[in-house]
């Protein structure tokens, strides 16, 4: 062969650092399209500039309605293999539980509730702590927020409560006033206030927060029988709250302060640990309470039903890409695995429909088969088609023409199950009613009572801050709660109303008092400039 004739079959040069696009092209030229003249116009077939502004187009997928705002991290859970001085298996035939030392890996996506995916971390607002445990059985969900208790009882409430506690859909302002309007008739909610305008509604950290299950879950053992369970994470770093003062110094310096830290932690070999606590009760209603241990509004004592270790958490790995692994990561508080499962908590039965459907909207029908989301165990199933589907679940020896059950022409069948079913007797009229024992106010006093005095200033100051400037019947409803509540409660937030300056708007984030004088103040300290 001559060299003009090897010449004409050269092709171009690449190594496996080489760009290409997603046809696997190497890109030779990624700075200029391709134009008639090197002024333009630009030509139709520009296929590899194309191929990137479409995909620039659509990097984005729809963000979460709650949550937006994410950091996650990989690692393990390991077991203690007892819960407090007793054996797990007494309790729950749960596989991870069981032997001492074993380790199951996870990913935990920390996040902010309200507002958006850029949003500064510094806010006012719940914090979710979700934890997906890759166990030989398959996925465990767990799904929580820092704080223990909710807002409302019921799902129902849920949309009605997010659109009062997001921006206002005409201004796209966040509203305090909107806030305690749904608040202050919906009394339930008055514990979870007492809670976010303290400072534990501003966490100083993802690292230094408490994490819960906040929905009343079952362990069930392997003779069928079951226990009511809470779920706890308590941070081995230490628990630190900011002051609303604190956070606004923060977030003028660094709104993705949380993540950061997280980030570096990680990076510099300093692991987040927490340690899983549960709380057991038993299966029943319980009348000799003065609360439902169904009702998401309220704590279960700790005098009365103890924390009792069962394992701790690591995080050791931070994400090597934040889309494919945070974005992407999706929960369900119905991902359970055999030796866990419901209990009739309104709150969990409506989150279960909710947070599966959300993950079907946001990144399709076949989101279970992206990486950050797949269990590390073979799957097989009948399911098959879907927007981005790139394999099929099929098993080994499976017939392909077989895409049902039953079958006796080589299809899938039924798992053997060894653990006796957990059969609860159910039996009432169908009706819409809200639970009995719904005290509204009285663990909001205890929480109260219990906090240090730095804790109580800063509540009475955010809640006044923030009622001044809202309707009088919204604040004679407030001022009735926390009355209520406790005493003392009552008479410094009304005292602190009357002495209160009532001017001013309630269009500012919660607890962030005069913010909304910082539109007027950036136009009077800029400076003005000519033209260019």
């Amino acid at each position: 062969m001559n060299q003009d004739q090897n010449k004409n079959q050269t092709t171009n040069e690449e190594n496996e650092m080489t760009l290409t696009n997603r046809q696997g092209h190497p890109i030779t030229n990624n700075q200029n399209l391709r134009t008639v003249g090197n002024r333009g116009p630009a030509t139709l077939e520009n296929y590899d500039f194309i191929e990137k502004l479409s995909h620039f187009d659509r990097e984005r997928i729809p963000e979460r309605v709650v949550h937006g705002r994410g950091a996650g991290a990989h690692g393990y859970f390991e077991a203690y293999g007892s819960v407090g001085d007793e054996p797990v298996s007494k309790y729950t035939r749960a596989s991870l539980f069981q032997e001492k030392g074993k380790q199951t890996p996870v990913f935990v996506r920390f996040s902010t509730v309200i507002h958006g995916g850029h949003s500064p971390e510094t806010l006012r607002d719940p914090r979710g702590f979700a934890v997906k445990f890759y166990t030989e059985d398959g996925n465990w969900d767990l799904v929580g927020n820092n704080l223990k208790i909710f807002f409302i009882r019921d799902a129902i409430k849920f949309p009605d409560m997010i659109h009062a506690f997001k921006p206002d859909p005409i201004t796209n302002i966040q509203d305090s006033e909107r806030f305690f309007d749904f608040c202050a008739s919906s009394p339930e909610s008055f514990h979870m206030v007492t809670f976010i305008y303290s400072p534990w509604g501003i966490p100083a950290n993802y690292r230094q927060m408490q994490g819960s299950g906040v929905n009343t879950y079952k362990w069930i053992n392997s003779e069928g029988e079951a226990v009511l369970i809470k779920y706890h994470w308590e941070p081995k770093q230490g628990i630190k709250n900011l002051t609303q003062k604190q956070a606004e110094e923060i977030q003028a310096k660094n709104f993705n302060h949380a993540t950061q830290d997280l980030y570096d932690a990680i990076e510099r070999g300093d692991y987040p640990e927490w340690e899983l606590f549960v709380q057991i009760m038993s299966d029943d209603e319980h009348p000799e309470l003065d609360f439902d241990p169904l009702d998401d509004t309220k704590l279960w004592p700790n005098d009365q039903f103890p924390w009792l270790p069962v394992g701790k958490l690591v995080l050791n790995r931070n994400p090597e890409d934040y889309f494919s692994e945070v974005e992407q990561s999706a929960f369900g508080t119905g991902v359970l695995i055999d030796g866990l499962d419901f209990s009739d908590d309104k709150m969990l039965q409506g989150r279960t429909f909710s947070y599966s459907d959300t993950q079907r909207h946001r990144i399709g029908a076949n989101y279970l088969q992206l990486p950050i989301n797949a269990p590390k165990k073979r799957v097989a199933t009948n399911q098959s088609g879907g927007q981005m589907q790139y394999k099929v679940d099929r098993a080994p020896g499976q017939n392909p023409h077989i895409n049902y059950e039953p079958s006796i022409l080589g299809g899938l069948q039924e798992a053997k199950q060894d653990g006796k079913e957990h059969t609860p007797r159910i039996e009432g009229n169908l009706v819409r009613e809200s639970i009995d024992r719904n005290d509204n106010t009285k663990q909001a006093g205890e929480t109260y009572r219990a906090f240090e005095d730095w804790e109580k200033d800063e509540l009475i100051n955010n809640l006044v801050n923030d009622l001044s400037t809202c309707d009088p019947r919204i604040q004679k409803k407030m001022i009735a709660l926390a009355e209520e509540a406790d005493e003392e409660y009552g008479r410094r937030l009304q005292e602190g109303l009357q002495k209160a300056d009532a001017d001013g708007s309630s269009q500012h984030p919660l607890g962030n008092k005069d913010g909304e004088k910082a539109p007027k103040q950036a136009e009077d300290i800029s400076r003005e400039t000519d033209s260019y």
